[in-house]
């Protein structure tokens, strides 16, 4: 089999990161392509949360050599100030002094024949640009959304490094992934030079083993019982602020339109309780918002698969980026309702799926207006679920074969 470096923060034993599936499903699927991986990831002290939950899930016999790392705000901080140097560009710039050393030895052992680094963790786009400059071979960054952004990030400093390493990144890489159509069009207008076949499209997706694992029972509120809607994981005060969405429901509430026996609104692992739970009793809609904790990955696709309907938060500033969630979303079969920006790359995928309930997020009076009749057509069962057929479309199998594809390209060249 023909090998592959990858170098990836997000890998098994860290939980309650959407980006571990992406890396972890991508091992697993070169496999069946032609390509065997050789994983180089971050000793698991780095991890804000960790477990053995999908320890199982990496590859029998596939390699995983744990450099040393640590997180500089939680490890390497006193009285909660560390040196600037490490945390750029990221918290856990310490992994890359270990992880390049053990990287070149990794790529000698094994004879991998490229390298491929993952973001969002921008010190393993480092490890990989050193890598790869060391090595000679073809590296390919799969990046997933921009490396800098408008705001993004917010320290001048700490978005100098970013800019400069998004630089290198493009000029020195032989492909550049990225999830969605509107951050490649964003790369090919800021690199008008390069040719546009560098950047390349593989959206995240989901597992069809995951799901075929799950045991799905009968869907649809009992009677006398609630309608579920479910938010399932992070929900940024920023980048998916439910705050309007809240507002809404505290006027449909005053005026009779919702309540407790009609509607539950679950929002599992927000990762913000303790900012929304104030929130919610302030607007006295506590009893139909529920801050629901983390659950096991098996479990929480267990549970988006057997509610009324699923919840989906994307703010207008994050156009060009579509939550990984959404894939699995509508691998569940469950109605999505979308709040988000209908211009969005978020609601085009949903469109395209044919799966395209959407209310604007930010604007409480519309929704307001517009949400109590989506609540009816949930009752009544018309609110558009995508086929399967299009759902097929984002697997992460058919996602693997894409990239063992571009490994294929640069390797030949």
């Amino acid at each position: 089999m023909k090998k592959v470096l990858v170098v990836a923060f997000h890998f098994p034993p860290m939980t309650h990161s959407s980006g571990v599936q992406r890396t972890l499903k991508f091992v697993r699927y070169l496999r069946d392509a032609g390509w065997e991986s050789v994983v180089l990831s971050a000793h698991p002290r780095a991890y804000v949360t960790a477990g053995d939950e999908q320890i199982g899930d990496i590859p029998e016999g596939m390699v995983v050599h744990r450099a040393q790392a640590w997180d500089a705000a939680r490890q390497l901080s006193i009285a909660g100030r560390f040196p600037g140097f490490l945390a750029n560009p990221d918290r856990w710039a310490s992994w890359q002094l270990s992880a390049v050393l053990q990287g070149r030895r990794l790529i000698r052992k094994h004879g991998c024949q490229a390298v491929f680094s993952t973001y969002p963790i921008a010190t393993a786009h480092m490890i990989g640009w050193r890598l790869a400059r060391w090595s000679g071979l073809p590296w390919i960054a799969d990046c997933r959304d921009s490396l800098f952004d408008d705001g993004y990030p917010e320290q001048p400093h700490k978005r100098a490094v970013h800019v400069a390493l998004d630089r290198r990144m493009a000029y020195a890489c032989r492909r550049a992934i990225f999830t969605t159509q509107a951050t490649r069009r964003m790369y090919c207008d800021r690199y008008p030079d390069i040719d546009e076949r560098r950047w390349q499209v593989i959206p995240n997706g989901f597992d069809e083993r995951d799901f075929a694992a799950i045991e799905s029972g009968p869907v649809g509120a009992a009677e006398g019982k609630p309608k579920v809607l479910l938010h399932s994981g992070v929900l940024y005060p920023v980048e998916r602020d439910p705050l309007p969405f809240f507002g809404a429901l505290r006027a449909l509430k005053e005026s009779g339109a919702v309540d407790s026996s009609s509607l539950r609104i679950r929002l599992r692992a927000t990762a913000h309780d303790r900012h929304y739970l104030p929130i919610l009793e302030q607007m006295a809609i506590a009893d139909i918002v529920e801050l629901a904790p983390p659950l096991p990955y098996a479990e929480a696709l267990r549970e988006m698969a057997n509610v009324d309907g699923l919840l989906l938060f994307q703010a207008s500033g994050c156009n060009h980026q579509v939550p990984a969630k959404l894939y699995e979303y509508l691998r569940a079969q469950r109605p999505i309702i979308a709040l988000t920006d209908s211009v969005g790359d978020t609601a085009a995928v949903l469109r395209e799926a044919g799966a395209a309930n959407l209310l604007p997020l930010a604007d409480a009076d519309v929704l307001q207006t517009q949400l109590p009749d989506m609540l009816k057509r949930l009752e009544r069962n018309e609110l558009a679920v995508a086929p399967a057929d299009v759902v097929s479309r984002y697997s992460r199998e058919y996602g693997a074969k894409q990239l063992a594809d571009i490994l294929d390209q640069v390797t030949a060249q």
